[in-house]
């Protein structure tokens, strides 16, 4: 019985997995439906094993659905863009004040800060699980579970703001490899405030280019001149 149980379990997240992918990648635009016959047709399994992967895909906010109604993808307004990113940035300039007091840089955000630059010239959407995994593993550093809860929370959706970021070709990948640099010499600096407001800059520009792509009207950091090129 165990057996089985772990095998279904594995089976729901290889699902999952495969169609979070594919959202992230833009194959499957916003409003596209997801059904539970659909997926076990698809994916050749049971209706509940369908039901449990669509279920878990709604849990992480990148399907919803509403009473009685098909699973669909989330479509993102300009006003839930602007709500997602400050909400991160409320964490995570948190947590660069506590990093740069002990000028501790996590060896997981200096990883993903090499996986980036590895990177280089391949496709913008590759970037996007490098990019996640440094923010993430600033906020997983300072050893607060709660904190960590808080912001996988948001993961999926920051991602799927990411990908249609990189999409839509919005952020040159180079420059958000300068900014993370950028970010950990703050940090290493013991500069919090320094950190906490270069945060600010290096997600207000993809948020407010992503507000205008989805059809809001953007605030003046989506062209505002970086302060790294008004420094060199």
């Amino acid at each position: 019985m165990a057996a089985t149980r772990l095998m279904t379990v594995s089976l729901v997240e290889a699902i999952s997995e495969d169609i979070r992918s594919a959202i992230m990648r833009g194959e499957y635009p916003p409003d596209a439906s997801f059904t539970e016959t659909s997926v076990a047709e698809q994916y050749d399994v049971a209706r509940p094993t369908a039901k449990a992967a669509i279920e878990k895909l709604v849990a992480e906010a990148l399907l919803e659905r509403r009473t009685n109604k098909t699973a669909r993808v989330i479509k993102l307004g300009p006003e839930d863009v602007r709500d997602i990113y400050l909400t991160r940035a409320r964490l995570e300039k948190s947590v660069l004040l506590e990093l740069a007091a002990t000028r501790s840089v996590p060896e997981a955000a200096i990883a993903a800060q090499r996986d980036l630059e590895r990177l280089e010239g391949g496709s913008g959407f590759d970037t996007v699980d490098p990019d996640m995994r440094f923010h993430m593993s600033l906020v997983e550093s300072i050893g607060s579970p709660r904190t960590s809860r808080m912001y996988g929370s948001l993961v999926s959706q920051v991602k799927l703001c990411m990908a249609q970021i990189q999409g839509l070709e919005l952020v040159d990948p180079k420059r958000i490899i300068k900014e993370h640099q950028h970010l950990i010499e703050l940090i290493q600096a013991g500069d919090g405030l320094a950190a906490s407001s270069f945060l600010d800059e290096h997600l207000s520009r993809p948020r407010e280019r992503l507000v205008a792509a989805v059809g809001g009207t953007p605030g003046p950091e989506a062209d505002r001149d970086s302060s790294l090129d008004r420094a060199s």
